[in-house]
């Protein structure tokens, strides 16, 4: 492929999508392949059971964040 033949936005999503790559690469997930203990597993269902739901601002809120 030649960058030249590119249009500008051709060209800023190839440029986009190698920056995209490169960070993943770089940053990674530090979990992925790690498995979910016993304990957190519970936590994790008794919370996708419950109906009460918070917003983004309530939790920021709770924990003294600005949103």
């Amino acid at each position: 492929m030649d960058p030249s033949q590119l249009s500008q936005e051709q060209f800023k999503e190839l440029v986009r999508g190698i920056v995209d790559d490169r960070l993943r690469e770089l940053l990674g997930d530090p979990d992925l392949g790690l498995q979910l203990g016993n304990g957190l597993r519970a936590r994790l269902k008794e919370s996708m059971s419950s109906t009460e739901r918070l917003s983004g601002e309530d939790v920021a809120r709770q924990l003294g964040l600005r949103w």
